[in-house]
């Protein structure tokens, strides 16, 4: 019933940003920058929460704090300020930004080889790895500075058990949508970014010699001191920049020149200035290395001003990362990546603001588990990491493939860019590698079993696909045969969804075969996932009207569409000359029995987890908005 086709239409070198594509969002400049500190910039935004708290291991001494600070500094502004604001945030998909989306970007003869596609799919994998880590080490590194506060009040297992329901609670209020909290986000995070600044700067004012670790120098003699046993700090370092990927992917909402304004007006200033205030107190006071962030207000009231104010930034960047999985997992199942699940829409207003039951729970009790387990965010932080920085490689791999094969850049002008990316990428995710046995592995694991997921369900569609493609008949042949294989035709009108745009679906012949009745009105309906974030209503649906009572309709939606069979047949009826009456439709849906036998070319094991996951996911009637009490289904049995 679904097919994918058409790819994404690219311009000739670099594309605008969404602030001028037709989907893009358009608004005045600072409300838009306004709700971007508050989605955009909360991941990245409480980084300094425990970034130079992790840094302790690198060294004490004055020249090592100022190698730490020099790698931060440079690492935001290469990576974020350059990477992602000046390069990646250029290849928008009609607006959308994202790594599907950027996959979609890729014409469709490149998307073809392999190991493309599979890379792209390993980089959204990894995304959902770190969906699970973010939420956990934000909200328990904001409460463990109830500890400084009074050690004795708030023990380590009362900390745990805060964070844990602060986390219950978060995730149980997704699915009555946060329309009406969201709007108070971009002003919370106005709050916080000018708080970490003004602290910071406070303690800069008393000690302005840290402002040398500006020059990249200190990083370079860092290194140079230290030698290969150095080298890990970079996976430190990497903390800094976590959610720098939502800064693309969100770029749909936005625009991308709001997000690039609110970066550099105010979250970009007040991290430094906050990195570098903590990193001043860490050189006047040594005992400040414990929990560097918290050292920077005095014990007491300001402490507990500062939780609080920190628990509430930390519980926004949580709810930015689960709506961005939501986003992710719906492009996902759009581009034929991810089995259906079950979504919700929580407005009748906002189109993009969905929930996703199993996606939202599974990451409630996985975040529940690593609190649990790990209990500080100072081991926490050893899981976090590999999936950030795989996820950056990859991104930088894929722009590279757009901007040689969509927007035809030479070698010698698309390449020193990359080079310039994958020097902080790649040595990033190594310096990860050595925290794997220490928690790294958390989100390789999560990640690998999207992975596989992801993997075998594109292949298992293909596989059906040609399967059904195989087997069907065309269409010519059929129409011709069909009077000698009715019995009769019967008033009202049935509507067969079919992947095949062209040939006659196999669930029609079965019905034909055992029934030799047929409704006076066959509509054969196709709904076609275009490689574009959206379709426009003109050109939704395309009708042909067939002999014999039969119309041929193909819906086109988008990747950020949501799929509406009524509604398409509506707009479809008014094209035809005989109309399609919806109120006595019957709706016909194929249900597949996979065998997972030895002779399928899928392979048995491929096969038996494709039919698990087809049997688990969610339906097409209510995926499709189908009326399901006019839902027949047939089955049929296949062997892959």
């Amino acid at each position: 019933m679904e097919a994918r086709s058409g790819e994404a239409s690219a311009p000739e070198g670099t594309p605008q940003g969404p602030e001028v594509t037709s989907h893009g969002p358009h608004g005045a400049l600072l409300p838009l920058a306004l709700g971007a500190l508050g989605v955009v910039f909360g991941d990245i935004g409480t980084s300094p929460l425990y970034t130079l708290q992790m840094a302790g291991a690198a060294g004490h001494e004055g020249a090592d704090i100022l190698g730490v600070l020099s790698l931060i500094f440079w690492g935001l502004t290469v990576v974020i300020a350059v990477k992602y604001l000046t390069f990646i945030m250029r290849a928008d998909n009609r607006g959308e930004g994202g790594i599907l989306a950027l996959l979609a970007l890729i014409p469709e003869r490149t998307r073809r080889l392999g190991w493309i596609t599979l890379m792209v799919v390993a980089g959204a994998a990894l995304l959902f790895g770190d969906g699970i880590i973010t939420p956990a080490i934000s909200v328990l590194s904001a409460i463990e500075g109830l500890k400084l506060a009074a050690p004795d009040a708030f023990s380590l297992g009362l900390v745990v058990v805060i964070t844990v329901v602060i986390l219950i609670a978060l995730f149980a209020i997704q699915r009555r949508g946060t329309g009406a909290v969201g709007r108070l986000f971009g002003p919370v995070m106005v709050v916080w970014f000018a708080t970490i600044g003004v602290l910071g700067l406070i303690q800069i004012v008393g000690h302005p010699g840290v402002l040398r670790a500006l020059s990249p120098v200190h990083g370079v003699r860092y290194f140079a001191h230290h030698g290969w046993t150095g080298f890990p700090i970079l996976g430190v370092v990497v903390l800094c920049l976590t959610g720098g990927e939502a800064l693309y992917a969100d770029m749909g909402h936005f625009g991308a020149r709001p997000i690039r304004v609110a970066w550099l007006a105010l979250a970009m200033p007040a991290l430094v200035v906050c990195y570098f205030g903590q990193g001043a107190l860490m050189l006047a006071d040594p005992s400040a290395l414990a929990n560097p962030f918290f050292a920077l207000v005095p014990v007491g009231i300001w402490t507990y001003a500062l939780v609080v104010l920190s628990a509430l930034a930390t519980i926004i960047a949580s709810q930015a990362l689960i709506t961005g999985v939501y986003s992710l997992t719906h492009q996902a199942i759009q581009l034929g990546l991810f089995p259906r699940v079950e979504i919700r829409h929580t407005s009748a207003h906002a189109e993009g603001q969905i929930y996703v039951p199993g996606i939202n729970w599974g990451l409630a009790v996985a975040c529940c588990l690593l609190v649990v387990f790990f209990q500080e965010s100072s081991r926490l932080a050893a899981a976090y990491g590999i999936a950030v920085s795989g996820t950056m490689a990859i991104t930088s791999v894929t722009y590279y493939l757009v901007t040689r094969r969509t927007w035809g850049w030479p070698a010698w002008k698309a390449l020193p860019v990359l080079a310039l990316f994958l020097a902080f990428d790649l040595p990033f995710f190594a310096a990860n590698l050595f925290k794997f046995v220490d928690g790294g592995y958390v989100p390789v694991i999560v990640g690998a079993g999207f992975f596989v997921v992801m993997v075998v369900w594109r292949l298992g569609r293909t596989a059906l696909a040609a399967y059904t493609k195989g087997r069907s008949t065309p269409q010519g042949e059929f129409l011709a045969t069909l009077d000698q294989r009715v019995a009769a035709r019967v008033p009202g009108t049935a509507i067969f969804l079919t992947s095949l745009p062209a040939d006659i679906p196999l669930i029609l012949e079965h019905h034909i075969r055992r029934n030799r009745v047929l409704h006076e009105r066959v509509v054969l309906l196709t709904i076609a996932f275009e490689h574009v974030p959206y379709v426009p209503a003109a050109e939704r649906v395309e009708v042909t009207e067939l002999d014999k009572g039969f119309v041929r309709v193909v819906a086109h939606y988008g990747f950020m569409d949501e799929p509406d069979v009524p509604a398409v047949l509506a707009a479809a009826g008014g094209r035809c000359r005989l109309g399609i009456a919806l109120a006595d439709a019957t709706y016909y849906l194929g249900r597949e029995t996979f065998l997972g036998t030895e002779k399928g070319e899928l392979g048995p094991i491929s096969e038996r987890l494709f039919a698990f996951l087809s049997r688990n996911a969610a339906s097409a009637t209510s995926y499709f908005a189908i009326p399901s009490e006019q839902v027949i289904e047939i089955g049929t049995q296949i062997d892959l």
